[in-house]
């Protein structure tokens, strides 16, 4: 009996081992955030559907009670039916912003933040090409937007170098020829720097 319980004791350590969960979301912590998600809808190949997707990379910083502020960059590609053909309409995005922690559990496995970014980048429609298959010529311009976005988010844990997220954001965008507000949901991962 005594060789199982210490039998169990060491495999405890071996799993538990590094877990050290009051460190978690320290001022100047810092991690690396990838993204990728659906634009407007959810994306599929169909010449009719209007959806897109998209791919983003941040660092995040935390700061005290969990904040954190968040810089990186995002592509995004959504579609516009015409015929039997889809117009791919992408922005290539700048961001910063901050996140502000609303919820956290006690083990600090789980977190719930809102933020609020500032965006800048550029727009290009059907890649810069104005004419189409049919001779038609697009009018809308490519060029450069700016705007915002608020994102809810949810970050649970995996170990202590891994976070799981689920986000839910709008965006808002103007100096574009095309739509002003995207919405886009997705999940993500951040690999946690020190």
């Amino acid at each position: 009996m005594r060789k199982l319980a210490f039998f169990l004791f060491v495999v405890m350590l071996a799993l538990f081992a590094g877990q050290a969960h009051a460190q978690r979301c320290l001022p100047k912590m810092k991690g690396i955030r990838l993204s990728s998600g659906m634009a407007d809808g959810f994306y599929s190949p169909s010449s009719k559907n209007e959806t897109g997707y998209s791919f983003g990379a941040s660092l995040a910083t935390y700061t005290k009670g969990g904040h954190q502020w968040n810089f990186g960059a995002e592509y995004l590609r959504r579609y516009h039916p015409y015929r039997e053909i889809r117009i791919p309409v992408e922005q290539f995005t700048g961001e910063g912003g901050f996140f502000c922690n609303l919820l956290s559990d006690g083990s600090k496995t789980f977190f719930l933040s809102a933020g609020v970014s500032a965006l800048a980048g550029y727009e290009t429609v059907n890649v810069g090409e104005k004419r189409l298959f049919d001779g038609s010529t697009l009018h809308n311009k490519d060029g450069f937007i700016y705007g915002g976005a608020i994102t809810l988010q949810a970050e649970t844990y995996l170990s202590d170098r891994l976070v799981l997220l689920l986000y839910g954001r709008e965006r808002c965008l103007w100096g574009g020829f095309t739509e002003r507000f995207h919405t886009q949901y997705g999940v993500g991962l951040k690999i946690m720097l020190d």
